[in-house]
């Protein structure tokens, strides 16, 4: 592969590179509708959302949240047990998250007047708000973020330019690939190109990749690409447990301890493995989360 000093892992021409992965995704691309808007609470909802569950299964929920709470103020007005309790029986993952993002709002509202910051560094300072976000939201609402680099960017570098598997590796490429003041469209791009062209197992003809004639992988057959950390089985799991607490709470509002455990868990013994014991571990999550209340014995929804 030809290289321009400085860019190690870059072909010599970088504006051909960038041209066609614009045109490929200009002329087809998947047709979320948080793609068609820059309102920075609409994304904001979406990247949240998106961060556990599959983009198809975001579309409804996003849309059921919107419609519940159309605007940041909205909200931020919101009883907070009723935003993790959609959280819940929309199955979106870590409740916390529910919680952060209503506190988020908060922020907006309360100490910016209701107006968003326009850039990472801003949008870092909002409660539950992280880097990969942040970064997002300035991209895509406001046109002024850096390259994203998430898992599906990662596996395109490392594949396409030989980009060793190394964090600031990554982030260094990403960066001189984005053309200047053009985030919104090249980070969306980017990440298209990982999720239907270069997937684990990759389409490159199927999707017809733009980047075929420069991709390291294409010409010699070798798609191998960086580890990716397994998500644990949910069935099961310490999370929906969780999560069917905080469901059973917003439904009873408070139960004792003999009466929630059997309502999370058909198996709940109160002696057993799985009895007080256990249910007090997930309570005093809940709890440290500023989610659930245990006071003598009985479990309450925090719903301040």
């Amino acid at each position: 592969m030809s290289e321009q000093a400085g860019d190690d892992h870059l072909p010599n021409d970088v504006p051909a590179v960038q041209n066609a992965l614009v045109e490929w995704y200009e002329a087809d691309h998947r047709d979320y509708p948080w793609r068609q808007t820059d309102d920075p609470y609409e994304i904001l909802v979406s990247e949240v959302m998106s961060q556990q569950t599959q983009l198809d299964r975001v579309v409804a929920a996003w849309e059921d949240f919107l419609e519940q709470w159309p605007t940041v103020a909205d909200l931020a007005a919101a009883d907070r047990g009723d935003v993790v309790g959609f959280w819940t029986d929309h199955s979106l993952g870590y409740n916390n998250r529910a919680k952060y993002l209503h506190e988020a709002a908060g922020q907006v509202v309360e100490d910016h007047d209701g107006q968003w910051p326009r850039d990472p560094d801003g949008l870092s300072e909002l409660m539950g708000v992280g880097p990969y976000t942040a970064n997002a939201v300035a991209s895509f609402a406001f046109n002024n973020g850096n390259a994203v680099v998430d898992t599906n960017v990662k596996r395109v570098l490392y594949r396409a330019f030989d980009v060793p598997d190394d964090d600031s590796a990554f982030e260094e490429t990403a960066q001189r690939l984005m053309p200047e003041g053009r985030s919104e469209v090249w980070n969306n791009a980017i990440m298209e190109l990982g999720g239907v062209a270069c997937e684990k197992t990759p389409d490159c003809d199927g999707a017809q990749c733009p980047w075929r004639e420069w991709c390291s992988a294409y010409q010699s057959g070798d798609f191998t690409a960086p580890d990716v950390p397994t998500q644990p089985t949910f069935e099961g799991s310490r999370r929906q447990m969780r999560g069917r607490v905080i469901s059973v709470l917003n439904e009873y509002d408070e139960l004792a301890l003999d009466e929630l455990g059997p309502r999370v868990r058909v198996d709940y013994a109160p002696e057993g493995e799985y009895g007080r014991e256990w249910l007090r571990g997930l309570l005093s999550d809940l709890d440290d989360d500023g989610l659930v209340t245990l006071t003598d014995g009985v479990a309450t929804l925090s719903r301040t």
